[in-house]
């Protein structure tokens, strides 16, 4: 489904060009849950917003379903079928819940729907749920500073599982949630990949994430330092202080 080929990706600052993501290649197979994981500052938020578009690579090409997406807006590879969620979700002064359940969704959905008195699920009630929220007390908040970080989380995970991509990208949805939140996140990714076709990618560092992938990517210094299996690479990360440290072990071995 999504495959990068030799990607790269470089700034400039007062010191010259620094490359941020260097000759990266993997794939992401239809309907497969793949973790990218690795040390903080390796690259791994970058190659999400690669991914996405949100920048632009200096090297290499990002295909989607066979079709080079490389230049392509993030309007269009969203319109293609990718979704991303952002480790800090974005607020929205103005705009009520309903209204990017609406717009992820593409379906005309009113409050009388999602409140009915036959108390009739309605899709809303659905997305919300899913994330342990009650609609009653979201559906009409605004997207402001009233919501705390995890509220926005979830209701950010509630607005890709609306959409129904075929690829969701999740840039660390553990960051910034309470413990019952993430305890919670874990059923809704293991039901994601249980009741869609879509794959997910998902950036994380957290073993209980680590642990439901079908593959792990590790990316350490702007490289590809290990993939495969979560069967093969799980053993290598266990029995270390931290994923963190082991990521770190596997790109100085790589060296």
């Amino acid at each position: 489904m999504l495959t990068l080929e030799n990607l790269s990706f470089d700034v400039n600052d007062e010191k010259g060009e620094i490359g941020i993501i260097k000759d990266i290649s993997f794939t992401v197979g239809d309907g497969k849950f793949v973790v990218i994981t690795g040390p903080n500052g390796g690259g791994k938020s970058t190659t999400a917003k690669l991914i996405m578009g949100i920048e632009r690579p200096t090297g290499g090409r990002i295909l989607f379903d066979g079709q080079d997406i490389t230049d392509m807006s993030i309007t269009d590879r969203a319109n293609l079928g990718i979704s991303f969620a952002f480790q800090q979700p974005v607020r929205f002064k103005g705009v009520q819940v309903i209204d990017l359940l609406r717009l992820a969704a593409r379906k005309k959905l009113t409050v009388s729907d999602v409140c009915s008195s036959d108390l009739t699920v309605s899709e809303a009630c659905q997305y919300l749920a899913e994330v342990g929220l009650c609609a009653k007390d979201y559906i009409n908040r605004e997207v402001n500073a009233s919501l705390s970080g995890g509220e926005l989380k979830r209701i950010e995970i509630a607005t890709v599982i609306a959409r129904a991509s075929k690829l969701s990208v999740f840039d660390e949805p553990e960051a910034g949630i309470d413990l019952w939140s993430f305890q919670n996140l874990i059923q809704v990714f293991e039901r994601m990949r249980q009741n869609t076709n879509g794959s997910i990618l998902i950036i994380s560092h957290q073993e209980r994430i680590l642990n439901i992938a079908d593959e792990i990517v590790v990316i350490a210094d702007g490289k590809v330092v290990n993939q495969g299996t979560r069967d093969e690479i799980m053993p290598q990360i266990m029995g270390t202080a931290s994923a963190v440290d082991a990521c770190s072990k596997f790109y100085e071995t790589a060296q």
